[in-house]
């Protein structure tokens, strides 16, 4: 394959994956993020803002440790549900975690933006 069509295929589908990402984030958690995000509050941004930080540093190390992209498709795939599972987790770890964001609570949101982060640079390590 030509480099530029490389280049944008793999662009295309690792930005296509994030907003997929982005879209079954904002369905899983129970409040608005959009919503709070209008309203100027900055919880949510920790937290949305870490966790897709956190799966773009798995694609793009599936990127650049896979030699096809069905592979990189299959790691993406793997990255993206290891950050959803965190967040389920979290949830669940610590009780008021959905509420504390959904009250500004940056705080809270913090402490999942950053374990959003830190899980995506393991994530980013462990592929290859």
């Amino acid at each position: 394959m030509p480099p530029l069509q490389a280049y944008l295929l793999y662009l295309l589908t690792a930005m296509a994956l994030l907003f997929l990402f982005t879209l079954i984030y904002l369905k899983l958690t129970p409040y608005d993020e959009l919503k709070l995000l209008r309203a100027g509050e900055t919880a949510p941004l920790l937290s949305l803002g870490g966790a897709e930080l956190g799966v773009t540093l798995a694609l793009a190390s599936s990127i650049m440790h896979n030699d096809s992209y069905p592979l990189f498709l299959l790691w993406a795939g793997i990255a993206m549900l290891i950050q959803l599972l965190l967040y389920v987790a979290l949830t669940r770890l610590v009780p008021d975690l959905k509420r504390a964001i959904a009250d500004n609570n940056t705080g809270m949101a913090g402490l999942l933006g950053m374990a959003s982060l830190a899980v995506g640079i393991l994530n980013a390590a462990c592929l290859y």
